[in-house]
């Protein structure tokens, strides 16, 4: 089969899948049409904005369609007048069988962590909350089961401890749209060699889940260790940011502050102690968990159950994002302020 002889449909919505259905239309793949999510109200004026994947589509004159519901028989008869060979997912909702199982060549999807690990809605931020040193992309079929489906390929790619969220999300993809065009070409050739991902090598004990990530999920934990709230202030950046509130003794002051990155700090020598306490400039001090240590001029430094964690990047509720030095500029911490 020549790749022009392929009908292929889109599905998709975010940045993320652009990058996908742009390699696919560049390479001059016969997509013949997108599906995308309904127009949505975005904005201070909440007027109704299109999705990235449909602003692209329409950029190329591709024709896009906009179901609100997946089983309607309306829907239904215009995907089987378009008489697809294959169709193609990427950051999509869940798809009922009778439109994933329509295509004579099947339907795969696009999933950004190394299946069968991280299967759900937040792959690249549960990676790197955890801790994880590698991740990657993978294609499979789609199965009645979210993210179960026979896997097609993967790729990999290290995590890198200056990694957040937002690099990692645009390294996979561009990775990911160059497995679709591998995925493509192997479905154009016929030489498919799907794996059901029971098969794979893996304990399913350890299998670690993706969940969706809501904003009472990103509350910072400062009894953690400094390493832990490390990966979690990463893996929450930018989006939708790790918080914690600010509170001022001796006011009614309690702050919301997102918190975008980290490191451990270099302008203090500390060490704890086996009784809990702090060692701060080779002073003993006991301090809970979540108190800040400052200069107010050039560090902005929390206690963890295991140290001190550097705040480098920050926002209070109200402003705008700033780095920590300006943070501290415009912001005099007190003794005794905390975040909890």
């Amino acid at each position: 089969m020549k790749k022009e002889d392929l009908r292929i449909l889109f599905m998709g919505t975010p940045e993320f899948a652009v990058e996908s259905l742009k390699a696919l239309v560049e390479n001059n793949y016969n997509v013949v049409a997108v599906i995308t999510m309904p127009d949505k109200p975005a904005g201070r004026g909440y007027k109704l904005q299109a999705s990235p994947v449909k602003q692209y589509a329409l950029e190329k004159g591709l024709t896009v369609l906009q179901p609100e519901k997946l089983k309607e028989e309306s829907f239904l008869t215009q995907l089987k007048e378009l008489r697809i060979d294959l169709q193609v997912v990427v950051a999509f909702r869940m798809l009922p069988e009778v439109v994933w199982s329509m295509p004579s060549k099947g339907t795969f999807n696009l999933h950004s962590s190394l299946l069968p690990h991280y299967r759900g809605a937040a792959p690249i931020n549960w990676a790197i909350i955890n801790g994880e040193r590698e991740t990657g992309v993978t294609t499979f079929f789609l199965s009645h089961e979210i993210d179960t489906g026979d896997i097609i390929f993967r790729e990999k790619t290290k995590i890198d401890s200056t990694d957040n969220a937002e690099t990692l999300h645009d390294r996979l993809m561009v990775m990911g749209a160059q497995l679709v065009l591998k995925t493509v070409d192997a479905v154009i050739n016929n030489t498919v060699m799907s794996i059901p991902q029971d098969e794979l090598d893996v304990n399913k004990n350890e299998l670690k889940p993706a969940p969706k990530i809501f904003k009472d999920d990103c509350r910072v934990n400062w009894n953690a260790n400094t390493e832990e709230i490390f990966n979690f202030i990463r893996g929450l950046s930018p989006y939708p940011a790790a918080w914690t509130e600010l509170h001022r003794p001796g006011t009614d002051e309690i702050v919301r502050v997102k918190l975008f990155a980290s490191m451990l700090p270099e302008e203090v020598e500390f060490a704890t102690l086996k009784d809990g306490s702090i060692k701060v400039n080779n002073e003993a001090i006991t301090l809970e968990n979540g108190s800040i240590i400052t200069d107010n001029k050039s560090y902005l430094n929390v206690v963890t159950a295991s140290g001190l964690l550097s705040i480098t990047d920050l926002q209070l509720s109200g402003k705008k994002r700033m780095n920590n030095i300006d943070f501290l500029n415009g912001y005099k911490l007190g003794e005794g302020d905390y975040f909890e």
